[in-house]
Parts: structure tokens; C-alpha cells; sequence
């Protein structure tokens, strides 16, 4: 397939998966037209699995990687070091990838244009559900949010994360990544604020009180796993566009890599993506008074310890 020289196609891809290197190539390829759109130009995080060993975050470009595999040089705060991020720009390069056994496939939301960031395409509201929480909390909080946007004039699409919550997902255009990061923190909390009962911006778990997490940290710089991404999960579950009509017949991994070419057919992605919209700049204001979630987290610990010493 595209120049790509496969090894181990019906070895497990991983411990505990169930699935083989072929089912996840296969997936790659019947995807790619769809996939290699919502990648391109954007700097990929990759999640790797081997045999034997546990998932691992992989952001630098593998060792041995073919000479047509475009990449982009970026800063990693996490190893204060210059990485190359590869570029997705074909379906040559996913299938390389797929025999890499990268199962999992994460962009931001800001392109790469003459070597620097360009301003971000979209946000994204993450909507995580307690432990041992029913989906259904989670489905509620997501047409809690839709609420909140259309009360902002803004409309968006959403889809199953692969693992246990929904994406809800804006596209915008014309705004810095800070306006971005503060108007997603801005739709969170109004999001929350409709219904404290069963949704909260608590970056604690210990303080969300069995509520779902509407998490704003993935807009700005932050990552998402792309639409139609396997996730590292038994069965290999994908992350699955969703009808806002048919939330309610929605399960978290309810579509895998062995069954995704069967049940979805066209690109219902981009189908239900509305057109890029500005965000309102009362938005934008007030979620620049709402400290970043990490930020308020790591000093309210102190302060607790603190009290706790004193």
C-alpha cells in the first residue's frame, strides 16, 4: 500500500487489545480520505503500543522513519527540548504510522503555517464523566453545552472521545490562541452553570462530586484526538461523529477499528461541522476573568497544604 513495507500484520497490536496490526492498517486505509484532512498541517502527538508494554505519548518523529515523511520542528515544555512533530499530509504517511503501531492520533487546533503556530480553527469541550459514572450524565451535559453556545450565538458538532465522554466541538476563526483558551473557559462555566447538579469546571476529581468534568484545557495549544482516531482501549473504539439527535443511542466505545468502514459511511464529521465563527467578544472578556483550570488547581493544593501544615 503506498510504498509502505508492512511487518507483523496479524501479530496482536497490543497486550489486552484484541485486535492485530492489520485490523488498525486496515483502518488507516479506509479512513485515510477522511483522516488525512483533519490532520494535515497540524503538528501530531501520537500514542504508541508494543507488546509487552504499556501505551506510551510520543511526540518526536520515530527513529528510521522514511525521507517523505514531512515533519515540523516544535518546543516540548515537557523535555525542554526541540521535537519533530510529524505532519500527516498523505495516506502513505497514516499507513507508516499504522505500522508504527500509533493507535492513537492527536492534533491541536492550530495549524502550522511558515513554521509558527497560526491562529487556532476551533475549541473543544471535554466531557469527561465521574468514575463509575452513567453516560447518560454525560449526554446531558453535552446538550447542556450546546445550550450555552447557541445562548452565544455559536453552534458546534460533537462525538464520542473513543474512551468515556463526548468532544463537543466550534469551529472559529479569527481569534488569538488566548482569546481562544478564555472564550472556551468562559463556555464551560456557563455550561456548568446551568445545571451545578450534574456538571462542574472542577479540575480536582476529589471535588467534583460525582458530577461531569466540562473540561476546558484542550482549546488553545492542547490536543484532541482526531475524528475517526482509534483509542488505546480494548477492541481498539474509535472516536465516532454523533448526531445531536441521536445522543441518546450513543455508547462511549460502541464503534471500534473492526467495525468503523462498515457503519459510517460518507464523512459525517465535516458534514455536521458548522462554518467557522468569530466569538463574541463578551465571550472572550469573560473568560479572561476565569483562571486557567491547571493554574487554579496547583494553587488552591497549596493553599489547602498549607492550611493543613498550619
Amino acid at each position: 500500500m503506498d510504498e509502505v513495507r508492512f511487518s507483523s500484520l496479524d501479530d496482536e497490536l497490543g497486550d489486552g487489545l484484541g485486535v492485530t496490526k492489520r485490523a488498525l492498517v486496515e483502518h488507516y486505509d479506509a479512513f485515510a480520505d477522511r483522516l488525512v484532512p483533519l490532520l494535515s498541517g497540524r503538528p501530531l502527538t501520537m500514542v504508541r503500543i508494543r507488546p509487552g508494554a504499556a501505551a506510551f505519548v510520543q511526540r518526536d518523529i520515530p527513529k528510521g522513519a522514511p525521507d517523505w515523511v514531512r515533519t515540523v520542528a516544535t518546543w516540548s515544555d515537557r523535555t525542554r527540548r526541540e521535537v519533530h512533530q510529524v505532519l500527516v499530509e498523505d495516506r502513505r504517511t497514516l499507513l507508516w504510522l499504522a505500522n508504527q503501531r500509533a493507535v492513537e492520533l492527536h492534533v491541536p487546533f492550530s495549524p502550522v503555517v511558515d513554521g509558527a503556530f497560526a491562529e487556532p480553527t476551533g475549541l473543544v469541550l471535554d466531557l469527561d464523566p465521574p468514575e463509575d459514572g452513567d453516560f447518560a450524565q454525560v449526554v446531558a451535559v453535552a446538550r447542556l453545552a450546546r445550550e450555552a453556545l447557541a445562548a452565544a450565538g455559536l453552534a458546534g458538532a460533537v462525538k464520542t472521545s473513543g474512551s468515556s465522554g463526548l468532544h463537543v466541538v466550534v469551529p472559529v476563526c479569527g481569534s488569538s490562541h488566548e482569546d481562544v483558551a478564555a472564550a472556551t473557559r468562559a463556555l464551560a462555566a456557563r455550561t456548568a452553570a446551568l445545571d451545578p447538579a450534574v456538571a462542574t469546571t472542577e479540575y480536582v476529581v476529589a471535588d467534583r462530586g460525582g458530577r461531569v468534568f466540562v473540561d476546558s484545557t484542550r482549546s488553545g495549544r492542547g490536543t484532541i484526538a482526531a475524528a475517526y482516531s482509534p483509542r488505546a482501549r480494548p477492541g481498539l473504539p474509535i472516536s465516532a461523529p454523533v448526531a445531536w439527535d441521536d445522543l441518546d443511542g450513543v455508547t462511549p466505545r460502541g464503534v471500534t477499528v473492526a467495525d468503523a468502514a462498515a457503519r459510517i459511511t460518507g464523512d459525517p464529521w465535516a458534514d455536521s461541522m458548522p462554518a467557522p465563527q468569530e466569538l463574541p467578544a463578551d465571550l472572550v472578556a469573560e473568560g479572561h476573568t476565569i483562571p486557567v483550570a491547571r493554574v487554579a488547581a496547583m494553587h488552591e493544593g497549596k493553599r489547602r497544604r498549607k492550611a493543613a501544615e498550619g
